[in-house]
C-alpha cells in the first residue's frame, strides 16, 4: 500500500471537512452520522431505496467527492507477524490457516466508527486468522462493501489483512445479471474501469483487497471470459498497491453459477488469476484431497484454498469432517474458511453481556479446555487452537496494553470511569494475548477472563479468579522485544479479594519443544492497595524478550486479581498534540469534528467534553482525524459546549489538549 498516497488522500478528505457557517439553520434535521460505504457496480435498481439506504454507483466514486472518507479510512498499517513455538503438539505452523467471513453489521446504516452499545462482535482471536472478509451486501442496498475503519485498524494491529466484499447475489435473492455485466464492463482501450475503481477504493480506505463472489445465474462463456479478464486486471493493479484478491467458488468457465466444492477444471482459471479461493461448502474428503493436489500441480500452495465451514446457524455444534481439512496424523489438506463465526455472539440471548460473548468466543477458538496448551483433541468441535499455530505482532519497544477488547460498559481512565455509557469501537482494541488462556500450575486452575466490571483504562481488564492453591503462571504474550540497558516492564494491577504475591515472568528463549513452558525468569512485583503501577528492572537479562507472563502465589484466598496494564519501554514517551480541532458540521446535538493529526507516532485520539463543573466526560476515541458525536444537549445554564482532544501514545501517555467550543 502506498502510504504517502493515502496520507495525501486523507489530508484532502479532512481538509474538506470545513466548518459549517454559523447562524445557518437546516430546514430539517440532517443525518450527519457517517456510515460504512457500499455501492452498486454501476447501474442502480429501479424504484426508490428503502429508509436509511443510499444507492450509489461505484463507477462514479472518487476520493475527492467522498464526504465520509475521513471517517472511513483506516490509519493503522498492516503489522508484520511471527510464529512462536506452538502452544501444543497438535497445532501446525506453515500449514492450514483460517479465513473468516464476518458480517459485523447491516449493509446500510452501519456506523463508521463504532456505536453506543457494547453488544458487538468484538473479535479478539486474531492470532489464528489469516484473512478477514467484510461480509455483506444485498440487492436492495448495495453489492460492493468497504469495511469499517475500526475493523481494519484492529485487524492490522494484529497482522490480519481485511478484504472488502463484492457480492453478486443469486437471482432468488434479487440478483440481476446486469450488475455482473456492469462489474466486468470494458472501456474503449479494453481495460476494466471497475477494477481500477476497486483498487482506488481499497487504497484510499486503507484495506487490503477484495473478495469476489459472483452468484447471479444466467451467464455464458463470454461473460466468464470477461470476468476472468476483470479478475486478472484487478489482481495486477491490486498487487502493485499491496492488495490481494480472493475468488469464491461460484461461476464456472462456462459462465453458469455452479458451486463445485472443489478446485477443478471448471474454476481453476479463476483461482490462477486470484491469490486464493474459497471452496464452497459442498466439498468432500476426496474433493479436498484432489483440490490440494491440483493446486500444487498448478504451482500454487494448497493452503491458498479455503475449505468453507458454515457455522452461521449451529456454531460449535456444526458437524464437520475435520480430518478432510486438518487431519491429526498427516499434513493438513487445505486451509479453513469460516462462514459467519459471529455466531458466537448472535446465538446468545438478547440479554447477552460482553462477558457472555467472550466466553462463547473462547469456546469457539480455543475449545472446551479454555487452555490452548491442553487442547481437547477428541471433541467433535475441533477448535482452531488444536490445529493452527498462533501468531503475534509484538516485535518492537515501546509496547503496551490495557487489555481493551474494543467494547465496554463504561470507559475508564486511571481507574476512574469517565463515561458511564456503553460503547464499541474496534479501532481502540489493544494487541491482545494470542493464547487464551495458558495457565501452568500443579494445583487448581483459576478462571482467567476479560472483565468489564472495572478497568484501569479503556473498557476491560484481565481478571484472575479462583483458589490459586499452588503457584500459577499465566502466559500473556509471545514477543520479539529487543532488550536494552534501560528496558523495564510496568504492570498496573489490583487485588480485589484475598492475598497474592505477584511475579513478572520473562523468557529470553523459546520453549525447547512445542507445548513446552517458556524458560521464565521471575521478578517480584510490588503490591499495594487499589490500582498499583509497579516498575520492574530486568536485571541479568539480555537479547530479546520472547515471552511475558505473571506468576501468582496465594497468601490468603480465594483470590480475585486484576491486571489493568502491561508495558515494556526504554523511556517514557509522550505524543505530540493534535492541532486545529474544529466542528466541521453541526445539526443540533449532532457534531462532526475534524482536526490536524499530530506529528510523530500516535496510537489514537480521545475526545472529551469539559462540563461546567470542570469534570471531563469521555465522548469517544478513534484512530482517524475525524469523529462524529450525536445526541449532545446543553448542560444546565450552558451557552457553549467545550471540547478537548488529545493524542494517545503507544504507552497510553496523553498529549496536551487541542480545544474548541460549540455555541448552542
Amino acid at each position: 500500500m502506498n502510504l504517502s498516497r493515502r496520507t495525501v488522500l486523507l489530508a484532502a478528505a479532512t481538509a474538506a471537512l470545513t466548518p459549517a457557517l454559523p447562524g445557518v439553520a437546516a430546514a430539517a434535521a440532517r443525518d450527519l452520522q457517517p456510515y460504512a460505504s457500499y455501492w452498486y457496480p454501476d447501474s442502480l435498481p429501479a424504484g426508490t431505496p428503502g429508509t436509511g439506504i443510499t444507492w450509489r454507483s461505484l463507477k462514479t466514486w472518487s476520493a475527492a467527492s467522498d464526504a465520509d472518507l475521513a471517517f472511513n479510512a483506516s490509519s493503522v498499517p498492516l503489522a508484520a507477524r511471527f510464529t512462536p513455538t506452538p502452544a501444543n503438539t497438535t497445532a501446525r505452523s506453515g500449514q492450514a490457516r483460517i479465513q473468516s467471513l464476518v458480517s459485523f453489521g447491516p449493509t446500510a446504516s452501519n456506523p463508521s466508527q463504532g456505536a453506543a452499545t457494547a453488544d458487538y462482535y468484538a473479535l479478539t482471536h486474531w492470532s489464528y486468522v489469516d484473512e478477514l472478509i467484510f461480509w455483506g451486501g444485498s440487492s436492495g442496498e448495495g453489492l460492493v462493501l468497504a469495511p469499517n475503519a475500526p475493523i481494519v485498524d484492529a485487524a492490522h494491529r494484529h497482522g490480519v489483512p481485511v478484504l472488502g466484499n463484492i457480492f453478486l447475489p443469486p437471482v432468488a435473492y434479487g440478483g440481476q445479471l446486469q450488475w455482473t455485466r456492469d462489474l466486468v464492463q470494458k472501456d474503449a482501450a479494453g481495460h476494466y474501469p471497475l477494477a481500477a475503481q476497486l483498487v482506488a477504493v481499497a487504497e484510499a480506505y486503507g484495506f487490503d483487497g477484495w473478495f469476489v463472489n459472483p452468484e447471479t445465474s444466467g451467464g455464458n462463456a463470454a461473460l466468464a471470459t470477461d470476468m476472468l479478464g476483470f479478475l486478472k486486471e484487478l489482481k495486477a493493479l491490486g498487487t502493485a498497491k499491496g492488495q490481494r484478491v480472493t475468488w469464491y467458488d461460484s461461476m464456472t468457465v462456462g459462465g453458469s453459477v455452479s458451486w463445485q466444492g472443489a478446485l477443478n477444471s471448471q474454476n481453476q482459471t479463476f483461482f490462477q488469476a486470484a491469490d486464493s479461493m474459497f471452496i464452497d461448502f459442498r466439498w468432500s474428503q476426496s474433493t479436498l484431497a484432489s483440490s490440494g493436489t491440483l493446486a500444487q500441480q498448478l504451482g500454487r500452495n494448497r493452503y491458498e484454498l479455503w475449505a468453507g465451514v458454515d457455522v452461521e446457524a449451529s456454531g460449535t455444534s456444526k458437524v464437520v469432517n475435520w480430518n478432510a481439512i486438518v487431519p491429526t496424523t498427516t499434513a493438513h489438506v487445505t486451509s479453513i474458511g469460516f462462514y459467519r463465526p459471529e455466531w458466537t455472539r448472535n446465538h446468545l440471548p438478547a440479554s447477552r453481556t460482553p462477558g457472555d460473548f467472550h466466553a462463547s468466543d473462547d469456546l469457539f477458538w480455543t475449545g472446551a479446555t479454555l487452555d490452548p496448551s491442553k487442547p481437547n483433541t477428541t471433541a467433535s468441535w475441533r477448535a482452531p487452537a488444536v490445529s493452527v499455530a498462533d501468531r503475534s505482532t509484538v516485535t518492537s519497544v515501546p509496547f503496551a496494553t490495557v487489555f481493551n477488547t474494543g467494547h465496554g460498559l463504561k470507559w475508564y481512565e486511571n481507574g476512574t470511569a469517565t463515561s458511564g455509557a456503553a460503547w464499541n469501537h474496534l479501532g481502540l482494541q489493544d494487541r491482545l494475548p494470542s493464547r487464551r488462556w495458558v495457565v501452568r500450575t500443579t494445583g487448581q486452575r483459576p478462571a482467567v477472563t476479560f472483565d468489564f466490571a472495572d478497568a484501569w483504562r479503556g473498557g476491560s481488564s484481565l481478571l484472575v479468579d479462583g483458589a490459586v492453591d499452588a503457584p500459577a503462571t499465566l502466559d500473556l504474550y509471545s514477543t520479539r522485544l529487543p532488550l536494552g540497558a534501560d528496558t523495564v516492564v510496568e504492570l498496573t494491577h489490583r487485588t480485589d479479594t484475598g492475598g497474592v504475591q505477584v511475579e513478572l515472568a520473562v523468557a529470553t528463549a523459546e520453549p525447547g519443544t512445542a507445548g513446552g513452558a517458556p524458560p521464565y525468569t521471575y521478578y517480584p512485583v510490588s503490591t499495594g492497595s487499589g490500582w498499583t503501577t509497579s516498575t520492574v528492572q530486568l536485571t541479568g537479562l539480555s537479547g530479546e524478550i520472547r515471552a511475558l507472563g505473571v506468576r501468582l502465589t496465594t497468601t490468603s484466598g480465594p483470590v480475585r486479581w486484576r491486571l489493568g496494564g502491561l508495558a515494556v519501554r526504554n523511556a517514557v514517551e509522550t505524543p505530540a498534540a493534535p492541532t486545529g480541532l474544529r466542528i466541521a458540521d453541526a445539526d443540533g446535538g449532532s457534531l462532526r469534528f475534524a482536526w490536524d493529526g499530530a506529528p510523530g507516532p500516535v496510537r489514537h485520539y480521545e475526545l472529551y467534553r469539559t462540563l461546567p463543573d470542570g469534570t471531563r466526560r469521555f465522548l469517544g476515541g478513534t484512530c482517524q482525524s475525524a469523529f462524529y458525536v450525536g445526541g449532545l444537549v446543553p448542560e444546565q445554564g450552558e451557552t457553549a459546549a467545550r471540547f478537548e482532544l488529545r493524542s494517545v501514545g503507544e504507552l497510553f501517555t496523553v498529549s496536551t489538549a487541542s480545544t474548541t467550543t460549540h455555541t448552542w
